[in-house]
């Protein structure tokens, strides 16, 4: 036994690491040691070790700079194109919608037959008379010579025949529809419809017609304007048959670039010029991609390394957590949001080229990958220890805070379902799912609470009693246990790690491991040069030096072990 202690050069320390032996050093293993604590260092260590610039850190800076330039830019050109999608949409409500106010935009809705045929033959007129009332430039479309007609579609059952009095009803759920036509170039008439509606059987009314403009506003910052088409479609709802017909108005933009078109003192140049910047931030992004790309396969390359030689040396198989701590998560956040941008940028492109109008799309890709590209800068700040703290807190936090997530998070959904088929009836705030859930999470924060309590309607004196015993106990239990338990989650792993930097932080075998490397950064010892000189002529003891302790068998016998 003590042969075996001998020949293995190593014991186990109190902690339980192993740790060399003084009376032996190896200098193939002080090599592998130092390539280990060079892998670990913070790009300033890394420079005065071996003298080679932080290229990665000042990637990522200029990275920063160029992105955030490129979504400022985007930002602009996507809010003037939202806010010229949403004053046409308001445009065409007050144009084509009777009496229109917009405090009434959910509740726009109309009573009797002849309301119906009004309203329709308001559509109508102006629709016919829209070059001479509008203020904007909106056009009829037109393909070749012939302009595109507005179309009036009913839908309705097939056959019907209804008796409330009677309590009795016959009717054929086929639903038929019945359309006419009316183009710009029809004369002008006071009543221009010629079919009737069947209110009996009638489920809805819809209006299609389509416009075009083109958003002048895009000159202001010398840019080229860009032709829109809307088609515009009013829809009558009376699925419901309750006396109140709903009316709504709604659009589908097209965006495209103008087919002819002379603008003087600007040009296509800024156009183009920005398509040119995008280029240079897609290089700048694959660079950083492709550097952190081989930065982590370097780290899975060194763990293989490390695993193998642990095995081999003190046959103890390396943990599943010691080998995560080679996969930098910084470098898969920067990676998450090259990729990201990346496709954001290649989309902003073929935007700007009118050849897709996906805004929304762009701007999440874009916004996402700025978002953590700015986040990953809490790497850097990470290297300052009064500022890494928020950064350990987190790691460390994630994994209760997720498992008391899931739990709270079963409560809520109970409360949720619960709310929305009691109250939903009874309240504007439980009539979806969805609008459940914002509720009892605006509660949660404090946020409108008296509202809550106050709009419940006392229609049924039970389901207002119930209304009472469901938002005290939610607002108890969430806000003084769940909340103040999720808090108390935080601010534990907090103290605990700031207690850890005040007594020492415990060390993995990996950490302690390397930690038994003395030399500093800038002793020398970490050249490129030095380390190639001593794995060239003790390499191979490294992994060697104890296969005479064991036989095959029993190494063989520790891979399958690992392995598994």
């Amino acid at each position: 036994m003590d042969d075996s202690r001998e020949d293995y050069l190593c014991i186990n320390d109190p902690n339980g690491n192993w740790s060399e032996c003084e009376a032996h050093v190896d200098p193939a293993l002080e090599a592998f040691r130092r390539k280990l604590k060079y892998f670990f260092m913070n790009p300033c260590d890394k420079y005065k070790a071996r003298q080679r610039k932080p290229w990665k850190l000042f990637l990522q800076i200029v990275k920063i700079a160029v992105v955030t330039v490129q979504l400022v830019s985007f930002g602009l050109s996507n809010q003037m194109v939202v806010q010229f999608k949403e004053e046409n949409l308001l445009t065409f409500r007050h144009l084509f919608l009777k009496n229109y106010s917009e405090s009434n935009t959910n509740t726009y809705a109309i009573y009797t037959q002849l309301d119906v045929y009004t309203h329709i033959t308001h559509i109508v007129q102006q629709f016919l008379m829209l070059p001479s009332i509008t203020v904007g430039n909106h056009e009829y479309e037109q393909e070749g010579d012939v302009y595109t007609p507005l179309c009036i579609c009913q839908q309705f059952y097939h056959n019907g025949s209804i008796s409330p009095a009677n309590e009795t009803f016959d009717i054929d759920s086929r639903v038929d529809q019945e359309c006419s036509l009316i183009y710009p170039q029809d004369p002008f008439t006071e009543s221009p419809l010629n079919f009737t509606l069947h209110f009996e059987r009638l489920l809805s009314v819809t209006v299609n017609f389509t416009l075009k403009a083109i958003n002048l506003e895009t000159v202001e910052y010398h840019e080229l304007p860009d032709c829109y088409v809307f088609n515009i479609m009013i829809q009558f709802d009376n699925k419901a048959h309750s006396g109140r017909i709903l009316v709504d108005l709604d659009n589908e933009v097209h965006i495209y670039e103008c087919s002819d078109w002379s603008m003087t003192g600007a040009s296509a140049r800024n156009m183009y010029m920005m398509v040119l910047f995008d280029a240079v931030v897609i290089l700048i992004l694959s660079t950083s991609l492709l550097l952190c790309i081989r930065s982590v396969k370097a780290g899975v390359l060194l763990q293989k390394e490390y695993s193998e030689f642990s095995l081999r040396r003190y046959r103890k198989c390396v943990s599943l957590s010691e080998r995560l701590e080679f996969i930098n998560g910084w470098y898969l956040l920067i990676i998450v949001s090259d990729v990201l941008t990346i496709s954001g940028s290649v989309l902003k492109i073929v935007i700007q080229l009118k050849a897709v109008a996906s805004y929304d799309l762009c701007s999440i890709l874009l916004g996402t990958g700025t978002m953590l590209v700015w986040i990953g800068v809490l790497r850097y700040m990470g290297y300052l220890k009064k500022y890494n703290i928020l950064i350990i807190t987190l790691r460390v936090a994630l994994p209760n805070v997720i498992r008391f997530t899931c739990c709270a998070a079963m409560i809520y959904l109970g409360y949720c379902f619960c709310g929305w088929i009691v109250l939903g009836p009874y309240h504007t705030k439980f009539r979806t799912l969805n609008t459940v859930s914002e509720s009892l999470f605006s509660l949660i924060n404090g946020d409108d609470m008296f509202a809550t309590f106050k709009n419940m309607q006392q229609k049924s004196f039970v389901v207002w009693l119930f209304s009472r015993l469901y938002l005290y106990t939610f607002v108890s239990l969430f806000i003084y246990m769940v909340l103040s338990l999720f808090i108390t989650l935080i601010t534990d792993t907090y103290d605990t790690i700031k207690h850890q930097q005040l007594d020492g932080e415990p060390v993995s075998d990996l950490q302690a491991f390397v930690l038994q490397c003395k030399d500093l950064p800038d002793s020398g010892e970490f050249s490129v040069e030095k380390t190639n000189s001593i794995s060239s002529t003790g390499g191979g003891k490294l992994m060697c030096c104890c296969s005479h302790r064991s036989s095959d068998s029993d190494e063989d016998t520790h891979f399958s072990e690992c392995s598994s």
